[in-house]
């Protein structure tokens, strides 16, 4: 059975971010499998209840698949020898690397108590942004001119103008884009800037573990004096987080009356952010508040033929309008469509006319819209799997429950683009984090061709077209 553990955490191991799979699942360790009850050590309580939340479906679904078992339980048990390992890799760590585990290099690194920088060694902090999101790369329409001129301004007199600046839109709008956009500009301008981008999860993951590690003096140094620039994405991560919470609000304080930039984004706009701190909110909107909508057919073409450009693809403007009015909602899809259109006629040698284009997406054309609701969609998906609505809305975790919860929020998300807050509201109270790892998962399945999802999602969608 210890092989099929080690498959397991092998799938795992190449879905999650190494920062994720290196602080929670890396130290946990395989007892044994007991009458359909698998047999985890932890070195605490708090890795149960963190993996249970985040990552045992992942880990359930991989060990049953390579054991070729059933339905399974899991029982936790806290190994003292497993927490002292910890410690003492903590105690390495200390010596050699000021990061947690997982933790790309920080523009603290290589600085003396003083906080003063190391001559020899550059702003670590360089290679943690995207050297591909670039203002320089960035289609600007009119539903995103707003986001990008804040964003222009913050970047050339960062901590004094657009502080703090506050972006929100869907997924794959171009968020990530600017955020990364305004820290190469800062590095473009000042190249000792110590610019720290990170995701709130991250952010979250890094707290913790130097709570668990006694090393929470380091962690408060890098965020707040060792920092100029801080970029942080997804903020709605720390909701329900009170603790997180508690510590990025005086990060925050930190950073601003030392007049440091601040730009954070999120999927929803302050004030419908459930579960966050009044007191954040309120900070948040204290600078510069923009969105970015679903971009229109002219910034369609325009970021299909930038696209092409950049990646050397030869596509008629022909081909980029058809591009453009087959995926219409998200940039990340739109880009991701051209990349996949220029494989598949490299490999089977062809142009990429109007005809192959049309022929190789006609799965992703348009589908009828129809005046769906939420509850519509709930009662076509219960009907599918044969389950009842407080089933689908229950806090049930079985694979009979929880598959069709997913390809229930991942429809509405796709269909009527309804909030993660929102959506998490509607199907029983849950986090919005809990629904948007919801349909990332049925969109990772699909995007690697699963017929198992596809089936299904087109069966149900075909059954609230028709009705």
């Amino acid at each position: 059975m210890n092989e099929h553990w080690e498959s397991a955490l092998g799938d795992l191991q190449g879905r999650l971010s190494t920062e994720n799979f290196d602080t929670w699942l890396r130290p946990i360790r395989f007892d044994r499998l007991d009458a359909g009850t698998v047999h985890i050590r932890i070195p605490n309580r708090f890795y149960a209840e963190w993996i249970r939340t985040h990552y045992l479906d992942l880990l359930l679904e991989a060990l049953k698949r390579h054991a070729g078992i059933g339905e399974l339980d899991v029982e936790w048990k806290v190994d003292e020898s497993l927490a002292e390992a910890e410690r003492q890799a903590a105690q390495q760590a200390a010596t050699a690397e000021p990061e947690p585990p997982g933790a790309a290099p920080s523009a603290s690194a290589g600085t003396d108590g003083a906080g003063e920088r190391s001559a020899s060694q550059p702003p670590a902090s360089h290679t943690n942004l995207n050297p591909k999101y670039r203002f320089e790369s960035f289609v600007v329409g009119p539903s995103n001119q707003l986001a990008h001129a804040a964003a222009m301004a913050a970047a050339s007199s960062p901590g004094a103008r657009y502080n703090p600046l506050f972006i929100y839109g869907g997924v794959g709008l171009g968020k990530t884009h600017l955020v990364n956009a305004v820290g190469h500009r800062v590095l473009s301008d000042r190249p000792d800037a110590r610019i720290l981008y990170v995701s709130a999860e991250r952010f979250t993951n890094e707290f913790i573990w130097a709570l668990q590690t006694h090393r929470i003096n380091e962690f408060r140094a890098r965020y707040r004096n060792n920092c100029d620039v801080l970029l942080m994405d997804d903020i709605q991560f720390l909701a329900k987080r009170e603790q997180t919470q508690e510590e990025f609000f005086h990060t925050f304080n930190a950073l601003y009356h030392s007049d440091k930039q601040i730009v954070v984004s999120s999927d929803a706009y302050p004030q419908q952010m459930g579960q966050m701190e009044e007191r954040l909110i309120s900070r948040f909107q204290w600078g510069m508040v923009a969105d970015i909508q679903a971009p229109e057919l002219d910034t369609r073409v325009a970021i299909v033929k930038k696209k092409a450009e950049q990646e050397g693809i030869a596509v008629s403007g022909e081909v980029a309008n058809f591009l453009a009015q087959t995926v219409r909602s998200n940039v990340r899809e739109l880009e991701g469509t051209l990349l996949r259109l220029a494989v598949k006629a490299e490999l089977l040698q062809r142009p990429i006319d109007l005809e192959f284009a049309r022929e190789a997406l006609r799965s992703h054309a348009p589908r009828p819209t129809h005046a769906t609701t939420v509850e519509q969609i709930q009662k076509a998906v219960c009907e599918y799997f044969n389950i009842r609505m407080t089933e689908l809305k229950s806090r049930r975790r079985h694979r009979s429950v929880a598959y069709p919860r997913m390809v229930a929020m991942y429809l509405c998300r796709q269909r009527l683009r309804t909030s993660y807050t929102e959506l998490g509201e509607r199907f029983g109270g849950k986090d919005h984090t809990t629904v948007m790892n919801a349909v990332r998962k049925i969109e990772g399945r699909i995007d690697s061709d699963d017929r198992e999802v596809i089936d299904t999602v087109e069966a149900i969608e075909f059954k609230l077209n028709k009705s």
